[in-house]
């Protein structure tokens, strides 16, 4: 692991610990303007995008809290991230699908240029982030989450423009499902990464200090 790359013990540096905060908080406000946004609006792209930087949100969280943890609650706390994950998915899928029935065309202006401050946002904890984009699944889950996000808002910038072109709800809906699939691969992405370390822990045994935690590629 090069010496960039933090190790979630009671080592790893003050400035990771202070980006996670910077960006949780980053997080936080963006879901509480998404979320309004996307209510008032009725985007279930925007929506979905709000739910996007509140499980980003609880994945910094998360990863804060499993800073000097023992390597078994790390390997909970991955898995609590993936599952949290799948569950935002699936609970978007169930938004969008629903849509399909009841929904009509949201503001085009308002989705863009909502989506376009979510991208600063995201572009913004990005490059927080980027020193920090491999280690184990703790780690790589912030930085998973982070830059899907700024591929979702994209995708909301654009869904935005088709919708005031076309005045048609299909796009938001298709960004919406694109969104709940984002969240569904990272998911299964920090699982099987969390997996593959736990078994890797038990095959080589406890490193120096009885850590036991060695970088999964």
């Amino acid at each position: 692991m090069a010496c960039c790359e933090p190790e979630l013990n009671h080592q790893a540096p003050a400035a990771y610990r202070n980006v996670l905060i910077a960006v949780l908080a980053i997080n936080l406000v963006m879901f509480a303007v998404e979320a309004a946004v996307g209510l008032f609006s009725g985007s279930r792209a925007l929506r979905a995008d709000a739910l996007a930087f509140l499980g980003d949100a609880a994945t910094y969280g998360i990863t804060l809290w499993a800073l000097g943890q023992s390597l078994t609650w790390r390997f909970r706390a991955a898995r609590i991230k993936g599952f949290s994950l799948l569950l935002l998915g699936l609970l978007v899928l169930a938004d969008s699908l629903v849509s399909l029935i009841t929904g009509a065309a949201p503001p085009g202006v308002m989705m863009s240029g909502i989506g376009a401050l979510a991208l600063v946002a995201n572009l913004t904890s990005l490059m927080l982030l980027v020193r920090y984009r491999q280690g184990d699944a703790n780690i790589r889950s912030a930085w998973l989450c982070t830059r899907n996000d700024v591929l979702a808002n994209i995708s909301v910038i654009v869904a935005g423009l088709l919708v005031l072109a076309s005045g048609s709800h299909w796009p938001d809906v298709l960004v919406a499902m694109a969104i709940a699939g984002l969240f569904c691969h990272s998911a299964v992405s920090i699982l099987r990464q969390a997996n593959a370390e736990q078994r890797a822990g038990q095959r080589d045994g406890p490193g120096p200090g009885g850590d036991g935690c060695g970088p999964a590629r």
